[in-house]
């Protein structure tokens, strides 16, 4: 099984005898699965440590340190992490992929998470891959300055993206959802490559040029 890395796609192997190939995928419709389009950007934020961050940061300001009594809190945070990484993994898959992440199991009053072969790790740190790559896109493109925007937003509307995919490549539905965000760039920059303007970086250096010269100007005739 081979995956297109460069779109975002990941490729996993169960070790055990007999094991299975997977092949995750995150598409628009993957993204979809995850949830509302406002569940899905509060599930890109936790995997990526917001919760976490704010716990450590609100404790460093007050105290200094996290503190032991913050503990069950933290595992807590950890659970929701690894929970909301399955799912974003387990919506990238066509297959159950239980053998892999795990499962959680109610035992008693308590739910336990049972792992399979892979690790707490590595779940985190390929959902964060695939939420990049199916939500903000990883192509290396020109951004233009005017395209870009400093908003935040708090729903990612994946069929918007399907819509826009069928509109400018002529494609069916059912193979625009299947589309990646970077793919998606890739396509697009490759239908519209003459796009004029700057990006932000591009601007910024002229701007610093054109200042600095301005000022090395007014120095000299300051010293006339």
């Amino acid at each position: 099984m081979t995956a297109s890395i460069e779109i975002g796609e990941v490729a996993i192997s169960d070790s055990a005898e007999g094991g299975k190939d997977y092949l995750l995928r995150p598409s628009f419709e993957a993204m979809m699965s995850i949830g509302t389009p406002e569940e899905i950007v509060h599930a890109y934020a936790i995997i990526h440590g917001s919760e976490f961050s704010k716990i450590i940061s609100d404790c460093s300001d007050v105290m200094g340190k996290v503190p032991e009594w913050l503990s069950p809190v933290m595992r807590r945070s950890n659970d929701r992490l690894l929970a909301v990484s399955m799912l974003v993994l387990q919506s990238c898959c066509s297959e159950d992929l239980t053998p892999m992440i795990g499962e959680w199991k109610g035992w008693s009053r308590y739910v336990v998470y049972r792992p399979g072969s892979m690790s707490k790790n590595d779940i985190i740190v390929i959902a964060q891959h695939l939420m990049q790559h199916g939500i903000s896109g990883k192509a290396k493109i020109r951004r233009l300055q005017r395209h870009e925007s400093n908003e935040t937003t708090t729903g990612f509307h994946a069929f918007e993206y399907i819509s826009a995919a069928r509109s400018h490549f002529g494609m069916p539905r059912a193979e625009a959802s299947q589309l990646t965000m970077t793919e998606f760039q890739l396509l697009l920059a490759s239908k519209y490559p003459d796009q004029k303007g700057f990006t932000r970086e591009e601007y910024e250096t002229i701007a610093d040029q054109y200042l600095a010269k301005q000022a090395a100007r007014r120095a000299k005739r300051n010293s006339e």
